[in-house]
């Protein structure tokens, strides 16, 4: 069991309409609809579960700069500013912290790699300290070691994922916005090609604009309107201890294990990019496209069990809008957490941080990481069907660049200039020709 996630008392009625239905309550659809709804529309959000009760609240809560591929890192140092503006705005607690980041290592090559990535963050105006041997292992006195060196990322921090897309999602009704749980949206409805409604089970919503914040589900419902967008789902195991009286590091990382801080001081332990890949049909449909990823991660991606084609999240099935679909039989995505990869993550923590040892394991979990095969989420219009707009792909890091990308989200459907630039993002990036309904489907 996870720490308790934050459930919202919300609406049991659906709009008989809305300028844009938002289809997944995760953190990017929460944020994309707060902001569309700061501008004046009507906004209606329709989740097949709970409020952010998948990957959402499955992370690490890292808001994070230090690190991120160039084209994310102006969303990521926009969402920084995102997060504070956000709780001031409507006093709402999403745990938001800059207590900044640390990380350390004994690797002469990571620690120049995080060097070169310095010079470059510097030309998008990002402070990152690099540390010395000393003042690593100052900064690392916890761990009872001595470090050949490390980076200190000030402006960075984390958020509390049991908190945050409730909270956005309680400031969202606040502005008027329509939040409907337990309900899962089945399809798009079309009229001249162009979205006209979003089917749920409980009926029809009339819109002009549907933006899928579908997470690991992304992709199988697109296949529905016959548009491929290629999606790898890793299934990752998180381990949180009990709370402790000792005070430690509050985000720390390396390459065996890292560990962060929640409010309670309970502690959250993971391995970076380990994880277990299920097989299922999906996965082979796109296997091309990822094995270039998957074989630079070999050390910490393992073929999985038959998880995923329990859940179904991945099929390649088409359902009917007047049939229960997938997302109805599996209305919150909650893997089994692999019991190698939680004993693997507890020892190699207890081994960074011995005072780790006073407490006891509280719970663990697992979620299903959305990837794209570059590792960079897709948003943007499907040009073949307007007013459909993808939300997916975050990769492991949508919960801490949530608000940047909900904000962009509602930039290109009100037309506003956007707040960085929307172009590396494009979904169509991962087919060899433009969007189109693919033939081999």
């Amino acid at each position: 069991m996870r720490q308790p996630l934050r459930i919202l008392e919300t609406s049991s009625s659906l709009p008989q309409h809305a300028d844009v239905v938002v289809i997944g309550g995760g953190i990017i659809g929460v944020f994309a609809a707060y902001y569309m709804a700061r501008r004046g529309l009507s906004v209606a959000v329709v989740e097949k579960g709970h409020v952010g009760a998948e990957q959402s609240s499955r992370n690490w809560g890292w808001c994070r700069q230090q690190n991120r591929d160039a084209r994310e890192l102006p969303m990521a140092t926009r969402s920084l500013q995102l997060w504070e503006q956000f709780g001031a705005d409507t006093g709402e607690d999403t745990g938001f912290n800059r207590h900044g980041l640390l990380y350390l290592s004994d690797d002469d090559e990571e620690i120049e790699r995080w060097a070169r990535w310095r010079e470059f963050a510097k030309t998008a105006g990002v402070t990152t300290h690099m540390l010395s041997s000393r003042e690593a292992t100052e900064r690392g006195r916890a761990t009872g070691r001595v470090w050949k060196g490390g980076v200190f990322s000030p402006s960075d921090g984390t958020a509390d994922p049991a908190r945050a897309a409730p909270a956005v999602a309680a400031a969202l009704m606040k502005l008027g916005g329509s939040v409907r749980q337990n309900c899962a949206a089945r399809g798009i409805e079309l009229e001249g090609g162009r979205v006209s409604g979003v089917v749920t089970e409980v009926g029809t919503i009339k819109t002009r604009t549907a933006v899928l914040a579908g997470g690991a589900w992304a992709s199988s419902f697109c296949r529905q309107l016959g548009i491929r967008f290629p999606l790898a789902t890793v299934r990752q195991a998180i381990v949180r201890m009990a709370p402790m009286e000792q005070r430690l590091p509050d985000a720390l990382t390396t390459a065996r294990v890292a560990v962060t801080r929640r409010s309670d001081n309970s502690y959250i332990l993971a391995i970076s990019g380990r994880g277990r890949v299920d097989p299922t049909a999906q996965l082979m449909r796109f296997a091309p496209q990822f094995v270039p990823m998957f074989a630079k991660r070999w050390r910490n991606v393992f073929p999985g069990g038959l998880e995923g084609l329990r859940w179904g999240h991945e099929t390649l099935a088409r359902w009917k809008l007047d049939e229960p679909t997938p997302m109805e039989r599996a209305r919150i995505l909650d893997p089994t957490p692999d019991p190698a990869g939680v004993r693997e993550t507890h020892r190699r923590a207890l081994a960074l941080l011995p005072a780790l040892r006073e407490a006891s394991i509280a719970s663990a979990w697992a979620g299903y990481i959305d990837s794209t095969p570059d590792g960079v989420p897709g948003i943007g219009e499907v040009p073949e069907v307007p007013g459909f707009i993808v939300a997916a792909g975050f990769s492991g890091h949508g919960f801490g660049i949530g608000p940047g990308a909900g904000h962009l989200i509602a930039d290109l459907v009100t037309g506003a200039e956007p707040v960085f630039d929307p172009a590396p993002f494009r979904p169509g990036r991962f087919n060899r020709s433009a969007w189109g309904k693919v033939a081999d489907f």
